[in-house]
């Protein structure tokens, strides 16, 4: 079967309609249509419902559903099996929230390359909403996120709480944001949280989008924002930076989520992996 029909018929589940599904993978909406005419002509079944509003799988499109992702997940196995250097066995496709990568993923990254050298690894970021593309369309076999969506076929499992704190290099620093406040941008859900309880600050007259290297900058530039607790512990310590008393915490639950049908000795030994490591930097496992 030609993989861009199984791509194509998860795409229109994932969006709920065939235009939408066209903009996903980067065509027109009638090539949309000729892909699935095709692929239920060779199955021999009715795998949508179409109305105005949009489109649903049928009986026929939801036991198909689970065999499309199987499809595309080999895929992108084989073709990257078959591009392994000499000494490894498989690879793994690995998808983190930009977030987690500093103070968490690199450090499980680099247990994961030690206790697993036969396997060749691909390390990717994203947010939530994109590493869940990634991960039904099978070209993300691991992600680690705070807004895992609910999907036929997809385990989620809880691996700790992150906490966002308000931390400021000045000691006495008030917990209403000031004209040296830096915001700091750690995705979608901390902009919802962030602007319910900062409602007055729209325009900040400094706004990053850098991760952890919005560490560096309001260590040298002075200031307050809101950074992971995992990432400051050291500065914590040392009195460079101080927790803001009295400011919102932010708290994200981070998940790790992955196909019900991966092979559970490739992708367990990944899974407590990630369980070794957050206990290894005291983060609060859930």
């Amino acid at each position: 079967m030609d993989i861009d029909l199984a791509r194509t018929f998860l795409a229109i589940v994932d969006t709920g309609s065939f235009l939408a599904a066209a903009d996903r993978v980067h065509v027109t909406q009638s090539t949309v249509s000729a892909r699935i005419k095709t692929l239920e002509d060779r199955l021999g079944k009715i795998l949508f419902e179409r109305t105005k509003s949009g489109a649903s799988l049928t009986t026929p499109g939801q036991h198909f559903l689970k065999h499309a992702q199987a499809m595309v997940r080999c895929w992108e196995h084989a073709r990257l099996e078959i591009a392994l250097p000499d000494g490894y066995q498989t690879a793994l496709t690995i998808g983190g929230q930009y977030s987690l990568w500093a103070g968490f993923l690199v450090d499980w990254l680099v247990n994961v390359r030690a206790s697993n050298p036969q396997i060749a690894i691909r390390a990717q970021l994203g947010f939530s909403n994109t590493l869940m593309d990634r991960l039904i369309d099978g070209t993300l076999d691991i992600g680690v996120m705070y807004s895992p969506q609910a999907r036929a076929g997809f385990k989620v499992e809880l691996l700790f709480d992150d906490e966002l704190v308000l931390v400021a290099t000045d000691p006495g620093s008030s917990n209403e944001p000031a004209r040296n406040y830096v915001l700091i941008d750690w995705g979608p859900e901390f902009r919802s949280d962030h602007a319910l309880n900062f409602p007055d600050i729209s325009t900040p007259g400094t706004y990053l989008e850098l991760g952890a290297l919005s560490v560096d900058y309001l260590l040298q530039s002075g200031g307050s924002g809101y950074l992971p607790k995992r990432l400051i512990v050291e500065h914590l310590k040392r009195q460079s930076l101080f927790v803001v008393e009295n400011a919102p915490v932010f708290s994200y639950p981070a998940y790790v989520v992955y196909s019900a049908d991966m092979e559970e000795d490739l992708v367990q030994p990944m899974i407590e992996e990630l369980k070794t490591t957050a206990k290894e930097k005291n983060l609060s496992i859930a």
